[in-house]
């Protein structure tokens, strides 16, 4: 069952902690090494220049559940290469 764009949050999320650098705060995995995602869209926050931004939840490996803004998501390799080749 996918659960990461239900408009319920899952029970994991309950005891979340907020890490500020977008990487488990217990073991310092990267977001996509979770075993389990769930995006809150239900509630976007408007943040600077009028852009929505989401709570995106993690489940890590080490059993840490942690969340963080979505506008703080580093960019992918792919962006950088773009980037790179531009």
């Amino acid at each position: 069952m996918m659960e990461a764009f239900s408009p319920v949050p899952p029970p994991w999320t309950d005891d979340a902690v907020h890490s500020l650098d977008f990487y488990c705060p217990r073991c310092g995995n990267e977001a996509n090494q979770a075993q389990r995602v769930w995006i809150n869209r239900q509630a976007p926050v408007i943040g600077e220049n009028n852009q929505q931004k989401w709570q995106e939840f993690y489940y890590c490996e080490c059993g840490e559940v942690w969340w963080a803004w979505s506008n703080d998501r580093p960019p992918s390799e792919l962006a950088q290469r773009e980037q790179d080749n531009s």
